[in-house]
């Protein structure tokens, strides 16, 4: 049986399957129960094939003739019209039940056959005559052969003119830079660590990428800081691995990151001021390498602070408009952000030295706008990740489809450039 699903890429989707028992009681009461299993004890298995419906891009026009239909009326020929039982977007077995119409409506069955997708693209052939064969009378006759044949004359297929991507099959190679202000070891920072919930900064990361790093290959991601003073020597950097590696700066997985952000915040020491160029120059180097659609490239930067570079970002935002990549900023923390809404390019778009951006690139929300009254977190987080990956999807194809990009096979893992992150100040 298939149940149809509408899909959010931006949001979590879980599946819960409950067996249910049907039972009547002495007054005739339906009476439903839920088993939901034992602990520790197997109660059978589910199998579960997803499949994508827009995989579906081909309309297809056909011609079937009917040849020695047996007759269901008593006077004249049958008047035979069929009926198709969808097909799996995996091409299987399409059944096709063949009728003799009737004005009453009581159509009579005159029997069936099975063909595939695959069958019926092919041209006019002996792989398209289908003997139609009633079951009842088969199993009845022994001299049965069929109830006619049905063959198809003509096909002609049209393709719709919308591209689809799976994103499952994209590499999303991305960044995520966190900006460090304040003392993480006081109560008043938006980076203190509370030792019975995340902080701000945590909340805004972990929401954002335990939606998005299933849709990377690898799981493996680059996580920088910028604004602080790195040991030994005291170096302002706005470019620094938050693992303390710069030639690897990859993280396993978002735990990976978050374990990353914890220890950095033990070693640098915080410091202004907010430059948003460097970071985005960052990335955009990257994806300035990949001209083939293989990879597209996300830019996560989470922040609570005024931009400092304000011309050099807007300039750095319309540079990264024809690169594939989009930028993600959360806000966090009560400051004004009317730079950042700027910058999101809903409203206006985006320019620098006269020059427009491309496309829209940037998705700005303030976290406080999502942080649920009652403090339930887990419902602030899944606001936040809903609304700031909203536009990902559009952005990704708007680039694609400007540049005539078709979705191919898997690519291989993104394999970065072997040389350290070069800090920009």
């Amino acid at each position: 049986r298939k149940f149809i699903l509408d899909y959010f890429f931006e949001e979590r989707q879980n599946l819960n399957f409950v067996q249910y028992y049907c039972a009547v009681d002495t007054l005739m009461t339906w009476i439903f129960v839920i088993h939901r299993g034992i602990p520790g004890k197997k109660c059978g298995t589910i199998i579960v094939k997803a499949e994508e419906l827009s995989n579906c891009r081909e309309s297809v026009m056909m011609q079937f003739c009917g040849n020695k239909l047996d007759k269901k009326d008593f006077f004249g020929k049958s008047d035979p019209f069929l009926v198709f039982y969808r097909s799996n977007e995996d091409g299987t077995t399409i059944k096709v039940e063949v009728y003799d119409w009737d004005r009453d409506g009581g159509h009579d069955f005159i029997g069936e056959f099975s063909t595939s997708y695959r069958e019926l693209s092919r041209g006019q052939s002996q792989f398209n005559v289908y003997e139609v064969i009633n079951p009842k009378k088969k199993g009845k006759k022994k001299k049965y052969l069929n109830s006619g044949t049905v063959s198809k004359h003509f096909s002609c297929y049209m393709l719709f003119f919308f591209l689809v991507y799976d994103f499952v099959f994209v590499d999303f190679y991305t960044f995520s830079f966190i900006w460090f202000p304040g003392n993480p070891a006081q109560p008043t920072s938006l980076h203190y660590m509370n030792p019975y919930q995340l902080n701000a900064y945590a909340m805004a990361l972990k929401a954002v990428g335990e939606i998005i790093q299933d849709y990377d290959s690898d799981k493996m991601f680059p996580a920088l800081g910028f604004g602080a003073k790195l040991p030994p020597d005291g170096r302002i950097s706005h470019e620094f691995a938050l693992n303390g590696n710069p030639q690897n700066p990859y993280c396993n997985g978002i735990d990976g990151v978050m374990e990353a952000y914890y220890q950095s915040l033990k070693s640098v020491t915080l410091y202004g001021p907010t430059n948003f160029s460097p970071v985005i120059n960052h990335v955009a180097r990257y994806a300035a390498s990949i001209k083939d659609g293989s990879q597209y490239f996300i830019l996560l930067i989470i922040t609570d602070g005024v931009i400092s570079d304000m011309a050099q970002t807007k300039e750095s935002i319309v540079n990264a408009a024809c690169l594939p990549m989009s930028i993600i900023i959360v806000g966090v923390g009560p400051a004004e952000f009317d730079a950042m809404i700027e910058l999101d390019g809903d409203e206006v778009r985006i320019s620098s030295r006269g020059r427009n951006a491309e496309r829209d690139i940037v998705q700005f929300v303030p976290f406080r706008d999502y942080i649920d009254r009652t403090g339930n977190h887990i419902l602030s987080m899944a606001r936040l990740a809903k609304d700031v990956l909203a536009e990902i999807p559009d952005q990704f194809l708007s680039y694609m489809k400007t540049r005539g990009i078709k979705p191919s096979p898997t690519p291989p893992p993104y394999t970065p450039p072997g040389h350290p992150l070069q800090t920009q100040i």
